[in-house]
């Protein structure tokens, strides 16, 4: 599919992608984490470019961060420290987990790429004080915003950006809905490239490039499709090669509960309210990751209802090694779904190093018992 061209194009270059964005007179801003409020980035005049590791071998990151420390924030200080990143002209670190936590303080220290911010936003959300709290942190990164570029972010601009990522989200959303009901109409190869390359490229150009490819798909004929349905669950999958794996050995995603999926641009943000007011609902009222907190069974029912909600045959959690807050949230979920009477595979991932042989044999065996 040629809508689909220009998304496998970003994810396969991120550095080309940057210096295209920069010819155009745009900075660009940086994030690990879905919690970082894209919005008012945009609404400051930035481009917000979410980052991933290159997956090349760590050595300079060697010296700040233990080998059993996550994968992914030693890749992408690796990349920081070795000039890949160079395109950067400022980052943001919400704090969520440890690792990222920690990471802010090393690239505070051992990096200038001019606009720092620590949006510590509250680890509770289901409580008046902690929404409260909430915007006082928004309107702080806001200020920051505003004395980085000299200028006040009006109501207006920040409106305008919170209906541009609507309307990406809004078309996301459709995508999924759309492989959900026809899981052959879009391979997951395809789907990761479309996610990926939604959290790097321009999100003016975006906004256009997924209402023609929404409007593909709903042209396509249905695919038919008699494989097992899926749901995968983690933080950041940034494997392609999991989806292809899972489709040789049988099986389809047709939902997740990724922070590089559907967790990102899950939900609307209110444009009947004021700016702030409305990204402080959407920050504490959005799909919970585990490094929050929303009631004792929030993130248990959530993934019973997706799994239910899509019919799922199984779900798969993809987790990265030595993740945290993932692998203690694990045994919790898998209790929800067993009781559900849905089944699960564990998978532990290391971002730098994957061994495809021992996980399509796992992969296989688990879809053919489902």
């Amino acid at each position: 599919m040629k809508e689909i061209v220009p998304f496998h194009n970003a994810v396969q270059d991120p550095g080309a992608l940057a210096v295209n964005i920069k010819s155009r007179s745009k900075k660009i801003i940086g994030y690990m984490c879905s919690y970082a409020p894209e919005e008012l980035i945009h609404a400051a005049g930035f481009h917000p470019m979410r980052l991933f590791s290159s997956k090349s071998d760590i050595s300079l990151a060697e010296k700040h961060l233990q080998a059993y420390c996550c994968s992914l924030v030693r890749g992408v200080l690796e990349d920081s420290l070795a000039g890949r990143l160079d395109f950067l002209d400022g980052t943001v670190f919400p704090h969520t987990c440890d690792s990222i936590q920690r990471l802010s303080d090393i690239w505070r220290l051992n990096t200038n790429y001019g606009f720092f911010a620590d949006v510590v936003m509250p680890s509770k959300l289901n409580t008046q004080s902690a929404r409260a709290y909430m915007k006082q942190v928004l309107e702080k990164f806001k200020k920051d915003l505003e004395k980085a570029i000299g200028r006040s972010i009006s109501d207006e601009d920040l409106g305008k950006s919170i209906s541009l990522f609507n309307g990406i989200r809004k078309n996301l959303a459709r995508i999924y809905e759309l492989k959900s009901k026809n899981p052959g109409i879009i391979n997951g190869a395809d789907l990761y490239a479309v996610i990926k390359g939604s959290m790097l490229m321009d999100r003016d150009a975006l906004s256009d490039l997924l209402k023609d490819l929404v409007h593909a798909l709903e042209s396509k004929e249905t695919v038919p499709f008699q494989g097992k349905r899926l749901i995968l669950s983690g933080s950041v999958c940034d494997m392609p090669d999991i989806y292809s794996l899972m489709e040789t050995s049988g099986g389809c995603v047709v939902a997740d509960d990724l922070c590089t999926g559907q967790r990102w641009f899950d939900g609307q943000i209110p444009e009947n309210l004021s700016p702030m007011e409305a990204l402080t609902d959407r920050y504490a009222l959005r799909a919970v990751c585990p490094a929050k907190h929303s009631g004792n069974t929030n993130r248990g029912e959530h993934i019973v209802n997706l799994a239910e909600n899509h019919r799922a045959d199984g779900v798969i959690f993809a987790l990265l090694k030595f993740c945290d807050p993932h692998s203690f949230d694990y045994p919790y979920m898998k209790e929800f779904l067993d009781k559900a009477g849905i089944k699960s595979l564990h998978l532990e991932l290391d971002d730098q190093q994957q061994g495809l042989g021992q996980l399509s044999t796992r992969l296989e065996t688990f879809i053919s018992m489902i």
